[in-house]
């Protein structure tokens, strides 16, 4: 099966939210038929334990932190990925962004 489109998914602290959703979109992410910047975000917690030689920009050094971030969804075709990737890398505050590719099934997949 050849998947089209992946649905991007990634976690972000509240004060990066409108720059991570710009910097998507402006790569290519959130395009459905005649709209653009689709995203779905939801409130949640993410967790980490940073070692010594991190550089957490939240949070402290070998120890499990909580933070209060944005689960933010959207999708792209598959062949704007690598560009929303480095977008998203880009633009997230993070050193190691939590970052899920999914490829999607279209409704051609069940026709």
């Amino acid at each position: 099966m050849d998947f089209k489109r992946i649905q991007i998914v990634v976690g972000v602290p509240h004060t990066h939210l409108y720059q991570l959703l710009g910097a998507m979109a402006a790569a290519g992410a959130g395009q459905l038929g005649e709209y653009t910047h689709c995203s779905y975000t939801s409130d949640g917690i993410g967790r980490f334990k940073p070692s010594a030689a991190a550089n957490p920009v939240l949070g402290a050094k070998e120890q499990l932190n909580e933070v209060p971030e944005v689960r933010v969804e959207t999708i792209c075709d598959r062949e704007k990925v690598k560009q929303v990737v480095a977008a998203i890398r880009a633009a997230h505050p993070y050193e190691e962004p939590m970052l899920y590719l999914l490829p999607l099934l279209s409704e051609e997949d069940f026709v």
